[in-house]
């Protein structure tokens, strides 16, 4: 079976279209194009950017979308070998975590301060207005 970059080239060469017409059309980088067709997929960005590449170069070239993602999978299976090892945290907290969770605790410990202090303040405004001792002298009436 003919890996997905032979594919693409022989597909678009029966179409007579040129990698110039379908960088343009597609709106992918001339040289991203080159690598997909020289099956230098790990060169390119990544398997998200390549699967776009090759719904984009299909839909360009007017193949069948799935059954172009469908080869690039079967051609790719191989090659899928874990690039990355999860690193040991064991025993270790993230510094970054607890950085974090004692800006919270400072965060909640200023806002419980100023609850508190809005509810224990004193009220002036609830005491009962205190009346003069001035007692005001009313005419008296005459008979």
């Amino acid at each position: 079976m003919e890996s997905i970059g032979q594919f693409l080239r022989s597909e678009r060469e029966i179409r007579q279209l040129s990698l110039e017409e379908l960088a343009q059309t597609t709106r992918i980088p001339l040289r991203s194009l080159q690598l997909l067709e020289d099956d230098r997929l790990d060169s390119l960005p990544g398997d998200v950017f390549v699967r776009g590449f090759v719904k984009s170069y299909a839909k360009a070239v007017g193949l069948g979308i799935d059954e172009t993602i469908r080869r690039y999978e079967e051609s790719s299976r191989p090659s899928k070998v874990p690039t990355t090892v999860a690193r040991e945290t064991v025993g270790q907290p993230d510094r970054g975590r607890r950085f974090g969770l004692a800006i919270a605790l400072v965060i909640l410990l200023i806002l419980f301060t100023l609850a508190l202090s809005i509810v224990l303040r004193p009220r002036h405004r609830d005491a009962p207005v205190e009346l003069s001792h001035v007692a005001l002298e009313l005419p008296s009436a005459e008979v």
